[in-house]
């Protein structure tokens, strides 16, 4: 048997490829709407939305999964323990960066009467099935996906600026909204760096689950009907309640990062190694 060695692997996936696995993605939630549809009947909005997802993005996880194993031989991802002691920091700053730097970009978007009443919809789905998918499911599979595929095969063959960019950009474009997007590509670029420096999924795992959990959380909190119908402004209870919001955000994700770097170097990675 011909022995496999890193110089005779080919590398999964390139810049174009990437873009390839964002369109499988994409194609795998539009074509399995019907089934959603058709569940909903039968056992209510969260459940069938549970279903649909796990079948929407895992038929294409698995299927890119495939892929890569076929062309790099790699099965498995890196998913340990590692450094606990960033997982606090790490959940931290995501909050901050959702709450104080995301959202108030987000708002600035302005939000079509139809597209407002699809988000309430969803937004009002506060049980333990939306619960699961969105703190749960969502962080693993899509993690797996955009930090454990394509920013793990980028990194192999690009610059980790253009690498952690590309792969931020196309987990903002999967999510079809403009909304979404600025929460995706802010949220995934901190995910990329922190992939960079650890290699470890798990880590990326928690940025996704604390920044959805906290979106879920505040679901139970806030009427979502009326907030849809508020400005940036009103949302955030006042001119002194959004700036302040905002420069405490910036300083809590500053110190987080300092902190987390700090802990990177102890355990540096050197860079090229999976």
């Amino acid at each position: 048997m011909k022995q496999i060695t890193e110089s005779t692997m080919k590398n999964y996936p390139n810049v174009a490829q990437s873009f390839g696995i964002t369109g499988i993605v994409i194609l795998g939630m539009l074509l399995l709407v019907p089934v959603n549809f058709l569940l909903n009947k039968l056992i209510g909005k969260e459940a069938s939305m549970l279903i649909y997802y796990l079948f929407a993005i895992g038929i294409p996880l698995w299927i890119v999964y495939s892929v890569r194993k076929g062309k790099t031989k790699i099965n498995s991802f890196n998913i340990t323990l590692g450094n606990k002691r960033i997982f606090p920091v790490i959940a931290i700053c995501s909050v901050a960066l959702l709450f104080g730097i995301a959202s108030p970009i987000g708002n600035l978007i302005p939000m079509p009467e139809n597209i407002q009443k699809a988000f309430m919809a969803f937004g009002s789905q506060t049980g333990i099935f939306s619960f699961i998918l969105m703190v749960v499911a969502a962080p693993i599979l899509e993690e797996l996906i955009f930090r454990g595929i394509i920013l793990d095969g980028l990194l192999r063959v690009y610059s980790p600026v253009k690498s952690i960019l590309v792969s931020s950009f196309l987990f903002g474009l999967v999510h079809l909204n403009p909304w979404q997007f600025v929460t995706g590509l802010i949220v995934g670029i901190f995910s990329g760096w922190v992939y960079f420096k650890t290699r470890n999924l798990l880590p990326s795992i928690i940025i996704h689950a604390a920044a959805n959990l906290s979106g879920f959380g505040m679901r139970l909190i806030l009427d979502v009907d009326s907030s849809m119908d508020k400005s940036l402004v009103e949302t955030y209870g006042g001119w002194t309640n959004l700036i302040f919001t905002i420069l405490g955000s910036i300083v809590v994700v500053s110190s987080c990062i300092y902190f987390l770097n700090k802990e990177f170097i102890k355990t540096e990675v050197p860079d090229g190694c999976p």
